[in-house]
């Protein structure tokens, strides 16, 4: 699959690296190609790509955003008509003053990006937890692998990338439509308070039990 990143700090970094191993065609978006963090990342998985990101996004057929939410507009704006048609893996979290919702709770970063590119199908996933654990969420001692929730509007969207998740080792857990993205925000601040000011292990995830 032909896959682009929009942000490759830590939580964009680690799923282009696992990407590029399980042998998808992966392309970094990056102003700068030549980057200290570019060619660090390429290190660790040889044919790991980078273009200037309308290159990179001209010919994918899933787009990650792992930028920081406050910098979607400038990012995306400018890549919209690109964006038509495409898949939109939504991995940002709007987060306010003292972990508060970046968006007051009135809606969630996911209806944002949804407005802003109505012809392209926005799922949110990979934002429930820290970077950690995308780097590595391997549990040996666990007989349940790690639940990855995710959701969206777009049923043919949602089948791609939950087959993502999937490949990538997680439980993918559809949750529904994209009206369900504020509930995924406001888990991914109890985690941080959990993890960030509680003093958790940063190893630590949700799992989806049923009998």
């Amino acid at each position: 699959m032909r896959i682009a990143f929009l942000g490759h700090g830590h939580v964009g970094g680690a799923l282009a690296v696992h990407l590029r191993r399980l042998g998808h065609d992966v392309t970094i978006g990056a102003r700068d190609a030549g980057a200290a963090t570019v060619t660090a990342l390429q290190a660790r998985a040889p044919g790991l790509r980078a273009a200037a990101p309308a290159e990179a996004v001209r010919d994918a057929e899933v787009v990650f955003l792992a930028t920081p939410f406050g910098a979607h507009r400038e990012v995306l704006e400018p890549l919209a008509e690109a964006l038509a048609g495409r898949i939109l893996v939504d991995c940002t979290n709007p987060v306010g003053p003292r972990l508060s919702h970046g968006l007051a709770s009135a809606q969630s970063g996911t209806e944002v990006l949804q407005a802003l590119l109505p012809r392209t199908a926005v799922v949110k996933a990979f934002t429930i937890y820290g970077y950690e654990n995308f780097e590595d969420h391997a549990f040996p001692a666990a007989n349940v692998r790690p639940a990855m929730l995710f959701c969206g509007d777009d049923a043919a969207a949602k089948r791609t990338v939950g087959g993502l998740i999937d490949a990538l080792g997680w439980e993918p857990v559809d949750v529904g439509g994209r009206e369900q993205a504020l509930a995924l925000e406001h888990l991914t601040l109890l985690w941080i308070r959990m993890v960030r000011m509680g003093g958790r292990s940063p190893h630590t995830v949700w799992a989806m039990l049923t009998r």
